[in-house]
């Protein structure tokens, strides 16, 4: 007589996100009910409504206030109910919302009343780089950069009186996508906060309830490990720019600003890297060739660390490589822009989550 706690032998078990899976031998597909079909369309459909209707800002600040209530609640939970550690999560995170659009409140204060000496400043670091760079480009290329600051004002003034409507619309847009991000935390934060654990759904609201839950697994696991990596990048760079080469006295202009681009631009998987790379070694060159040349090898450097950073970290969390990676982005981006790259590896990573659970790769 076989034992209880041993498969059959057409049976296999394959751990899947931590949690044991049975599969048959002949790897036969799972059996779907017309529900779960139809769950499993309604998620599809409602990726397509974020990206349609704009609302990754609201998907995002939503998704990220709720993991952090579920993060934040299993410490507190120790102490007191469930219910009133979640209410002390979403007061803690809703302090720390608070503090940050103050903090932003204040720097903008400070940045309007020293407007005239920063605009100055960060003309002349320009014009500084500019300079430099005119040296080492071709006659036809750098005939085609200012030629000084009030040249690059006037210029910078023609874009902006030509481009006007287009400057009002994005600023609408960006109020309008604030307004999405803020509404979307106070949703993620009441979903937090009223979601019971032992309820007895109806099979429509299980499948549902299912995917979502795959879903905030996935994004877990990419923006979590998407920021460690970032943030492990950006400490490297910094050390690099801010102590590295002032020793041998090749100070790069706006190094903390190149810093900080680092960090929000390493949040893009894979392609943030190109962005910030790209940036620190045209900076570089402007200052002179060997700092550029040492620039490039660092990068490299950082680039095969990070290769395997994500590897392990980013790859490890969704199976996935970093080719897979990028030719999500790619077809994202055609299809809806820069929300679709940002979208993407969240997305691609849910999508495969869920195949894999049907055993279908």
């Amino acid at each position: 007589m076989a034992k209880r706690n041993e498969a059959p032998e057409d049976v296999r078990i394959r751990e899947v996100g931590g949690r044991p899976v049975r599969l048959t031998s002949d790897m036969s597909l799972p059996k779907l009910s017309a529900v779960e079909i139809g769950s499993y369309a309604l998620a599809l459909f409602g990726m397509w409504v974020v990206l349609h209707f704009k609302l990754l800002g609201a998907l995002l600040g939503g998704m990220l206030v709720y993991q952090l209530v579920h993060t934040l609640a299993p410490g507190i939970e120790r102490h007191m109910s469930g219910q009133r550690a979640r209410w002390v999560a979403v007061v803690v995170i809703a302090a720390v919302v608070v503090g940050a659009l103050a903090g932003i409140a204040i720097g903008i204060v400070e940045h309007f009343e020293h407007t005239v000496p920063n605009i100055q400043n960060l003309m002349s670091q320009v014009m500084q780089i500019v300079d430099q760079a005119r040296l080492r480009l071709p006659e036809w290329l750098s005939a085609m950069l200012p030629g000084d600051v009030s040249q690059m004002k006037q210029k910078a003034g023609m874009l902006m009186q030509t481009h006007m409507s287009q400057l009002q619309q994005g600023g609408k847009n960006v109020a309008r996508g604030f307004g999405h991000v803020l509404f979307g935390m106070i949703i993620g934060a009441m979903i937090a906060i009223t979601s019971e654990r032992h309820v007895q759904r109806l099979p429509l609201s299980t499948a549902l309830a299912s995917r979502a839950t795959r879903f905030a697994d996935a994004f877990r696991r990419i923006v979590f490990a998407q920021v460690k990596i970032s943030t492990i990048n950006a400490v490297f760079t910094a050390l690099y720019l801010l102590v590295a080469l002032p020793l041998f006295h090749q100070r790069l202009p706006l190094s903390k600003t190149l810093v900080l681009v680092t960090f929000i631009a390493g949040l893009l998987p894979v392609i943030g890297n190109l962005i910030s790379n790209t940036l620190i070694v045209a900076v570089s060159l402007a200052v002179s060739l060997p700092t550029a040349i040492s620039s490039l090898v660092f990068l490299i450097l950082i680039h095969k660390f990070e290769y395997f950073l994500n590897a392990r970290i980013v790859g490890g969390q969704i199976e996935a490589r970093a080719w897979e990676l990028l030719l999500a982005m790619l077809v994202m981006e055609a299809a809806a822009g820069v929300p679709g790259v940002i979208a993407a590896p969240i997305f691609y990573a849910y999508i495969k989550r869920e195949l894999i659970y049907l055993r279908l790769i």
